[in-house]
C-alpha cells in the first residue's frame, strides 16, 4: 500500500491526510476572514465551503481543538481559542501529502508537463496514489473552476494563462469586470468585510519581506479583489473574479518569478487607497485607481515573464 494511501484512512496513531488538508484550509479560512478570538466556527458552513461531508470536517476540527487552535463552547459548537494571525502552521500541523500533491499538479499543469486532458487511471501510476485520492484532487480542481469532468472517464483542465496574449487578456477582462462592479446600482460596502481587508493589508505592511514568496499575500490579494466585486451584490461578477484568481493561482504556482517585498508593499498600499475611496463613496476615483492598479500589475507581470 502506498504511503499516501495508508494515510488517507482514519488511523488510531494520527490524523488522516484528508484531516490534515482540511485543518490547514480551515486555518487559512479563519486567517483570511480575520476572525477574532471567540468567534464561533460553523462545521456545516465549512463542509459546504470545501464540498465535503460533515465527518472529515469534524475530524479536522477535533484536530485543531487538540492543538489549542479551537475550543468547545459551553453549550454546543466550537470557537476560535487563539490569535492565529502570526501562527506558523508547521509548528502545529505536519505537512499534508494531499496538499503537496495538489501544488505539484498545479505546477506541472502550469508548465504544460501535465496534459490538459487526463484520466484517473493515468494519474494513479504517475503519482503513485489511489483512485480515491486522485478523484478527491480532481474534484477540488473542479470546485475551484480549474477542471471539469468529461463524458466518460476523463477530466479536462481549463486553459491556463500561458503566453503574453492570455496573460494580457486576463487583465483586460478583470479591468472590465472589476471596474463595472463599482458602477452597479446595488453597490454597497460591507463595513465588516472592509475592516477585514484593511487589517489583513496592515498585517502584510508590518513585514512585507516575510510575506514574499508565500501564499499569504496571494490569499490577501484574492480576498481584496473578490470582495471588491462582491460589494456589487452581483454573484456573477464575484464568480468571474474568483475564477480569474484561481487561474492565477495555477499559473503563479509555476514560480516563474516571486514578488519582491517592495512590490508587495506597493500593491498593498494601492489596495488600501482603492478601499479608502470606496469607503468614502468616491467610486469614480476608486475606479480610476483600480484601473491603474490592474494596468501596472499586468505590465509588471509581462516584464517579468518575458
Amino acid at each position: 500500500m502506498d504511503v499516501m494511501d495508508s494515510q488517507d484512512t482514519e488511523q488510531a496513531d494520527g490524523p488522516s491526510t484528508l484531516q490534515l488538508d482540511l485543518a490547514r484550509r480551515i486555518i487559512d479560512r479563519i486567517r483570511d476572514a480575520e476572525m477574532s478570538v471567540g468567534t464561533r466556527i460553523s462545521a456545516p458552513e465549512l463542509a459546504r465551503l470545501f464540498g465535503v461531508s460533515r465527518s472529515p470536517i469534524s475530524g479536522a476540527l477535533e484536530l485543531l481543538v487538540g492543538k489549542g487552535v479551537l475550543q468547545p463552547m459551553e453549550k454546543r459548537g466550537l470557537r476560535l481559542a487563539r490569535d492565529i494571525s502570526t501562527l506558523d502552521l508547521s509548528e502545529i500541523l505536519p505537512n499534508s501529502p494531499i496538499e503537496e500533491l495538489y501544488r505539484q499538479m498545479l505546477r506541472e499543469r502550469a508548465q504544460d508537463q501535465l496534459p490538459q486532458e487526463v484520466s484517473e487511471a493515468e494519474l494513479m501510476p504517475r503519482y503513485g496514489v489511489s483512485r480515491g485520492i486522485v478523484r478527491k484532487l480532481l474534484m477540488r480542481f473542479a470546485a475551484e473552476g480549474l477542471a471539469q469532468r468529461l463524458p466518460g472517464h476523463g477530466w479536462r483542465f481549463v486553459d491556463t494563462l500561458v503566453g503574453d496574449d492570455a496573460y494580457r487578456e486576463s487583465y483586460e477582462f478583470r479591468a472590465i469586470v472589476e471596474c463595472s462592479a463599482l458602477r452597479t446600482p446595488n453597490f454597497k460596502v460591507d463595513a465588516e468585510v472592509a475592516a477585514q481587508i484593511r487589517r489583513s493589508h496592515e498585517r502584510i505592511l508590518r513585514d512585507p519581506a516575510s510575506r514574499s514568496g508565500s501564499d499569504e499575500w496571494f490569499r490577501v490579494n484574492a480576498f481584496f479583489h473578490e470582495n471588491l466585486a462582491g460589494f456589487s451584490g452581483n454573484r456573477f461578477l464575484t464568480d468571474a473574479i474568483r475564477h480569474q484568481n484561481n487561474l492565477r493561482r495555477m499559473q503563479e504556482s509555476a514560480a516563474f518569478f516571486e514578488l519582491p517585498a517592495e512590490r508587495i508593499e506597493q500593491s498593498c498600499r494601492e489596495h488600501l487607497a482603492i478601499l479608502g475611496a470606496v469607503e468614502d463613496g468616491n467610486l469614480e476615483w476608486a475606479e480610476a485607481l483600480l484601473r491603474q492598479h490592474l494596468k501596472q500589475a499586468s505590465e509588471y507581470g509581462l516584464s517579468k515573464a518575458g
